[in-house]
């Protein structure tokens, strides 16, 4: 007999867990159109090759690709209305958003795999081209463009859409543009639909259409086959030119870029941010695109002590939050704390100078214009400084040896305590120090050591 769990909750496969977010995705109203059109384009793609196969017609085949393409956009479609359904968790803290960039990248890197297919079979088509068949050639050409269009124009499909405005143009966009132009200044009314630049998917469906009709016309006229390989070759190329800028543009939203054209703004918004009141420092600032027109970010802002932490987030959210619609900020105060000189008795190991080798050094400026306390010029005018460290001062270096040299016994040496009054009036080959030149101690705890030394050459009591 097996154990029971009783509080172990059944593990779904990956196919039941699919199967439920697809219920949840047909349950919407918006999606029934989405698979209508789904298994429409289904039929049309099976009829479209089984027509390729019959006609042998390389160039069909390439504009029935696009079909296939259709097909894709319209799965990342309803990956857009799953998205928006679903809401962040745990494991996902930034939502599914990148789902969907994840699709159109796969549906446009998927288009280019087919446009090389093509181009690869083409080039072997121009070594032995083989007889083309046009009784359904015209049909199939009619039937593939009526439907692309008809799919294009019906659904809304927001992350193509999108992908399509903000990607660079095309090769193939640029060339109808520069055309549109001269024809929108014969017939101004055209302007609306031909500029500023057309939709890429219309553009290459109209573009696919027109080469096969030309291409029907040229074998039924001549029985020239081989434009229907050069036809298959300009289908491919004008596929690949279309949906390369779109693949790069997905790509780098993977990537996590900043977009170039926000660059500008996020500089001013943080220069913004910098001079709000309470605002010390701006940093660690990282920006990048979350989704299809959502960005994310992140950045550190240094505050003073005394200003308000949840004020100061306020103000910075409220500027940062035009452009960035999830952002983390982390607010820290100045952790810089003044010091205190320390005074008290002098602990017995300090004293112990039989350890040290002190070299006095030079001082940079005169004694007399020395401060005890900070070792900087004093100012009849100026008010005293707002910080005093417990340091030697920048004006003397002073140099603390440890003297881990033992001195050799029997060699007439003598060996012992040095006085202390000898040690001080040592002179160790430094121009310009006499006796009583004054210098620096290595020893902070020392009172009234910050100054020059008095007690040069006096013995030690």
């Amino acid at each position: 007999k097996g154990t029971i769990h009783l509080f172990r909750k059944p593990q779904r496969s990956f196919f039941g867990k699919l199967l439920q977010e697809f219920r949840l995705v047909a349950a919407d109203r918006r999606s029934w159109k989405i698979l209508l059109f789904g298994a429409i384009n289904l039929a049309c793609t099976g009829f479209l090759l089984m027509w390729c196969s019959s006609t042998n017609s390389i160039a069909l085949t390439a504009y029935t690709y696009l079909t296939i393409f259709d097909l894709f956009s319209l799965m990342t479609c309803l990956i857009s209305y799953w998205v928006t359904m679903r809401k962040p968790s745990p494991v996902y803290s930034f939502g599914f958003e990148r789902l969907e960039v994840l699709a159109v990248f796969a549906s446009t890197v998927l288009a280019q795999l087919g446009a090389l297919f093509i181009l690869k079979e083409s080039a072997e088509r121009f070594l032995e081209q083989p007889e083309i068949h046009t009784g359904r050639l015209l049909v199939g050409t009619f039937v593939a463009l009526s439907f692309n269009l008809f799919t294009m124009l019906s659904i809304r499909n927001k992350p193509f859409a999108y992908v399509s405005e903000a990607a660079s143009t095309s090769w193939l966009q640029e060339h109808v543009a520069d055309l549109s132009r001269s024809l929108c200044g014969i017939i101004p009314g055209l302007s609306s639909i031909f500029l500023p630049r057309m939709n890429p998917f219309v553009l290459i469906d109209l573009a696919g259409a027109f080469a096969l009709c030309i291409t029907y016309m040229l074998i039924e006229i001549n029985n020239y086959f081989a434009v229907d390989t050069a036809s298959a070759i300009a289908i491919a190329l004008m596929t690949f030119g279309t949906m390369y800028p779109m693949s790069v543009y997905s790509g780098k939203v993977l990537l996590q870029t900043t977009p170039p054209h926000v660059i500008g703004q996020l500089d001013k918004l943080i220069r913004e941010v910098s001079t709000l009141d309470g605002v010390l420092e701006v940093r660690n600032e990282h920006f990048w695109t979350l989704g299809f027109g959502s960005l994310a970010g992140s950045v550190h802002v240094r505050i003073r002590r005394d200003a308000n932490e949840q004020m100061v987030l306020a103000h910075v959210t409220n500027r940062l939050y035009t452009l960035v619609s999830t952002l983390t900020v982390q607010i820290f105060k100045d952790d810089w704390i003044r010091p205190a000189l320390l005074s008290g008795p002098v602990a017995a190991n300090v004293l112990n100078f039989s350890d040290h080798h002190i070299i006095p050094m030079p001082l940079l400026k005169g004694t007399e214009d020395l401060n005890p306390v900070t070792s900087t010029p004093t100012k009849p005018s100026s008010p005293p400084p707002e910080f005093s460290f417990n340091t030697p001062g920048k004006n003397v270096n002073p140099v603390t040896l440890l003297n881990t040299q033992t001195r050799p016994y029997g060699l007439g040496l003598n060996h012992g305590h040095t006085p202390y009054s000898n040690m001080l009036n040592q002179v160790l080959g430094v121009p310009g120090i006499g006796a009583s030149q004054g210098f620096r101690t290595g020893f902070t705890n020392i009172p009234s050591r910050y100054g020059t030394n008095s007690r040069i050459g006096q013995s030690r009591p």
